[in-house]
């Protein structure tokens, strides 16, 4: 579904993502882990259209990405939660579900989609009228994974979800990734939680200095030791 060739992304002479080349099939979930300065934000937002690479190839089911516009993107089907969250903090939590869902193009599905979202975290449902910015990290974070569903992606791409949340909220954050791995979503997980990646990813990719040193699926990753304590 997602396929990135050669991909070479330059912020003046320093060089952030090196000839990278990584794919996403249709339902599948692939981590993309790596410290931070491995160049995972950067890719995240090439996806987007938010940064404009040196050089390399972007697709998105056959359609070339590279000469598409941010929106144009949405539209495809790609949905990004960033790191940072990008939450509207004085908005109520179903205020921030209904502005992502666009409940002018059909009110219904909407509201279809923020039930489906409050089933996957039930506890946001009993937040539903509260400011999201008033609450805790990880419910904010589950705040934003919502709004990712919102728009019905066929690709859910995330930024680092598990950053700064506390050990049961990242647990959280797993199962409900596994959950929708389960309803067929494509994800694309780019994480420097190991332990996170591995339990829900199909297939990772291990990147340092902006290049993939290691790529495999993760149960293959999980029996090589050398590599085991390179993720842990």
């Amino acid at each position: 579904m997602l396929e990135i060739t050669d991909l070479t992304i330059r912020y003046g002479p320093f060089l952030a993502v090196d000839h990278l080349a990584i794919s996403v099939g249709a339902g599948e979930i692939v981590g993309i882990v790596g410290p931070n300065g491995a160049g995972k934000s950067s890719i995240v937002k090439a996806i987007g259209g938010l940064v404009q690479p040196k050089s390399g190839r972007l697709t998105f089911d056959g359609t070339d990405l590279q000469s598409l516009p941010t929106h144009k993107r949405v539209e495809l089907g790609i949905s990004i939660v960033p790191e940072g969250r990008g939450l509207f903090p004085r908005m109520s939590v179903d205020e921030n579900l209904v502005i992502a869902g666009d409940p002018l193009e059909d009110r219904a599905k909407s509201s279809r989609n923020i039930e489906r979202c409050y089933e996957m975290f039930p506890i946001l449902k009993e937040r539903r009228w509260q400011p999201a910015g008033t609450l805790s990290g990880g419910q904010q974070q589950m705040v934003a994974v919502s709004m990712g569903l919102m728009s019905d992606p066929r690709l859910l791409v995330l930024d680092e979800p598990s950053l700064g949340l506390a050990p049961i909220v990242i647990g959280e954050i797993g199962k409900a990734l596994r959950w929708l791995g389960s309803h067929g979503l494509t994800v694309a997980l780019f994480e420097q939680n190991a332990k996170l990646t591995c339990s829900v990813a199909d297939r990772i990719y291990i990147l340092a200095s902006g290049a993939v040193r290691h790529h495999n699926r993760a149960a293959d990753l999980l029996k090589d030791p050398e590599i085991l304590d390179h993720l842990m």
